[in-house]
């Protein structure tokens, strides 16, 4: 079973989720934030656990969760004791009211788009999906995508909008998460163009957008194998190349929230042309419009133009798995370059892991054993062993679950603030 559906089984309320951040190493963030969040990552935790891993007095505790339990955010749990004792009273522990918040989480692809709907402890209520022609969008047909889509799972949620605090969604490109605007993506047919606040009005919700490579760095740290690492990375390949990366605990952006772009890392000056306008970019060697670009020309293909990308690689890996050396040597090709991209992220940063992540790993050509040696060849010789690498070959609904972390993160840190000032009050 993945690793994210495990952790978000209907039949167990009390998973946490979130990332699983040591104790005492993050005394900056205010103390009600990081008693909520400890909370929600242990799923249930008793109050004198918390006052010890946090390091703070019990009273402390107390007060802090007695307002969250006022405000509706977590509730008290009692669960029995030890049978065989025969005496004492049950325990209580704490755990996140997981009816008090209702998010979906979107993403918007070139294939087709998904949505899920979590509640506030981060379980699964519905997902859904619809396909897409292919091709850039008007920011309206966009719009329009969004709010058929929000329909449709919401109905199968047996919810409507109002029941929702908020909506997560996830696009390829440059987008700048703080301002909500999608500076480029290949979804869209313009540039600049303010997503986030459009779909708010009209969904009438309040609604966060970011790079969906992003989203599934999230998706990992909340859900998956990020959720006890302080650094790790995730590079995504799919119709293009996407990273994104978790520095001490946090997701990085960059300063104009636009950084971790590691498709358009250069690795031939005046290479192959990519779908951002430039040359030589990492994606327009390893992605699969360039695979299928490559297959077309190499394979003698011409009468195939018509055909989908996806029918395309699905031939072309047919052939590779049949022995034909062309189709072969064209994944191989594009592992190498992706070798390249890969230990430029290891000697760049050193994370604790990698995660390839994706459709297109399924192709196992682009992470063969050839592939993985070129990767340690380039790698700086510091005598300690490189970084693991794990294959996720998960679906759309993984970047769903990203986006709907993005919106659940929102929402309990606005609601946190008015905590502390109410309390200031």
């Amino acid at each position: 079973m993945n690793t994210l559906y495990a952790a978000n089984d209907a039949g167990d309320a009390r998973k946490g989720v979130g990332p699983l951040i040591p104790p005492l190493s993050d005394a900056l963030r205010p103390l009600r934030q990081q008693i909520f969040e400890r909370i929600r990552a242990a799923g249930l935790i008793p109050r004198v656990q918390l006052a010890k891993e946090l390091g703070v007095s019990p009273a402390s505790v107390t007060t802090i969760t007695s307002e969250l339990i006022e405000s509706g955010l977590i509730e008290e749990v009692s669960s029995p004791r030890d049978i065989d004792s025969g005496r004492g009273r049950p325990a209580v522990a704490l755990g996140v009211r997981a009816e008090a918040h209702r998010v979906a989480g979107m993403k918007i692809s070139d294939r087709e788009h998904t949505a899920v709907i979590v509640d506030f402890a981060g379980r699964l209520i519905a997902d859904d999906a619809i396909p897409r022609r292919p091709g850039p969008m008007t920011l309206a047909e966009l719009l329009q995508s969004i709010e058929s889509l929000l329909d449709r799972v919401c109905a199968k949620a047996g919810l409507c909008r109002a029941d929702l605090s908020a909506v997560g969604i996830g696009v390829p490109g440059f987008v700048d998460s703080l301002e909500g605007l999608v500076l480029w993506s290949s979804v869209l047919n313009d540039r600049q163009v303010p997503v986030a606040s459009e779909a708010a009005v009209r969904l009438g919700l309040p609604v966060w957008i970011d790079n969906d490579a992003n989203l599934v760095a999230l998706a990992e740290q909340w859900f998956g194998a990020g959720r006890g690492l302080s650094d790790f990375a995730v590079v995504t390949i799919e119709h293009g190349v996407g990273m994104g990366f978790v520095m001490n605990h946090r997701l990085y952006r960059g300063m104009h929230r636009v950084g971790m772009e590691l498709g358009h890392s250069k690795v031939q000056l005046d290479g192959a042309l990519c779908r951002c306008g430039q040359r030589g970019c990492l994606e327009a060697y390893v992605a699969d419009y360039a695979l299928a670009r490559e297959a077309t020309t190499a394979l003698n293909w011409g009468h195939k133009e018509g055909q989908s990308i996806g029918v395309l690689l699905e031939s072309l890996y047919d052939h590779a798995k049949a022995g034909n050396a062309t189709a072969r040597s064209i994944f191989r090709r594009a592992g190498r370059y992706l070798a390249v991209g890969l230990s430029n992220v290891v000697n760049m940063f050193d994370p604790s892991l990698i995660i390839l992540s994706g459709e297109r790993m399924r192709y196992d050509y682009l992470y063969a054993a050839e592939t993985l040696a070129e990767m340690d060849n380039l790698v700086i010789n510091t005598g300690r062993p490189r970084p693991p690498i794990e294959i996720h070959a998960w679906g759309d609904l993984l970047w769903a679950h990203g986006a709907a972390a993005l919106a659940l993160s929102s929402v309990s840190e606005g609601l946190l603030s008015q905590n502390r000032e109410i309390a200031a009050q």
